[in-house]
């Protein structure tokens, strides 16, 4: 029983790490799509405010639905995948200044361990707070 639930959590974990990489590709190709329809109308900016919202919806839907399984409430979870988005987020931000300014790093190997860090973060923010189940 122990070896069984020990697997099912390293699966978890794998269909985390996929669903981050659909997800990935998926806000890039929303971001993408929108741009070239409407950059004469919108800028750029209100055009990312637009993607991370559709983006953020997607990857909750992944991740409900995929990768924890969750069966709690769909409101409380959806509101709780934008806390721990923003949590994520203002952390990455002050990551990669403290990483730039202070530690001396190029901003793109900046960004790239934030990006690590922030899978990290964001997986234990899911997993332990937006879909955890109730101790049975």
């Amino acid at each position: 029983m122990i070896l069984t639930e020990h697997i099912s959590k390293h699966w978890v974990v794998i269909r985390y790490l996929i669903a981050g990489g659909y997800n990935t590709i998926f806000g890039f190709a929303v971001f993408s799509g929108l741009f070239l329809l409407l950059e004469h109308q919108l800028h750029y900016i209100f055009i990312a405010i637009i993607t991370q919202v559709i983006a953020i919806t997607n990857a909750f839907l992944v991740y409900r639905y995929l990768v924890f399984k969750s069966s709690g409430n769909i409101i409380h979870e959806y509101l709780k995948t934008y806390l721990v988005y923003a949590v994520s987020g203002v952390l990455s931000i002050l990551l990669l200044a403290l990483l730039v300014e202070l530690a001396g790093l190029h901003p793109i190997l900046g960004q790239f361990l934030v990006i690590v860090a922030t899978v990290i973060v964001s997986y234990f923010g899911h997993s332990r707070f937006t879909f955890k189940q109730p101790q049975e």
